[in-house]
Parts: structure tokens; C-alpha cells; sequence
């Protein structure tokens, strides 16, 4: 599948939180947890679950970057 995303970091699932309509998915990329928010419905059409290998694909135009002093 061709994408146009221009970022996509590969990783593994830590967690899956499903809630009322929204679902967070937690993917450790090489020590730091990036956090996806998609549908339940996505969750479950795509088989999501921890221990599995994954994608975290970000789509933007820009992306800001806060740094704590």
C-alpha cells in the first residue's frame, strides 16, 4: 500500500487502551513511546494488540517539538 505519510517509525506495541469511541495505542520506538489515538473499530479491523510489531505513521505538514529547561 503507498502511502503519503512522511514519517512512519517502526516499533513494537506495548499497550492497547480502548475507550468509549477512541482507542490509544502505545508503540515503543527504540526506548521512547510514541502514542497513537485511532478508533476502536481501527483496532479491531487491523488485529492490534501488544507484543505485536507496528508502524506509527505521521502524517503532517508540522511537527513541534517542546523542550523542557
Amino acid at each position: 500500500m503507498k502511502i503519503t505519510a512522511r514519517n512512519r517509525l517502526k516499533g513494537k506495541i506495548v499497550e492497547v487502551i480502548l475507550g468509549a469511541t477512541t482507542a490509544h495505542v502505545r508503540i515503543d520506538v527504540g526506548g521512547s513511546i510514541v502514542t497513537a489515538a485511532i478508533t476502536n473499530d481501527a483496532v479491531n479491523e487491523l488485529g492490534l494488540a501488544a507484543g505485536q510489531e507496528a508502524y506509527a505513521v505521521i502524517k503532517a505538514s508540522d511537527v513541534m517539538v517542546a523542550v523542557d529547561d
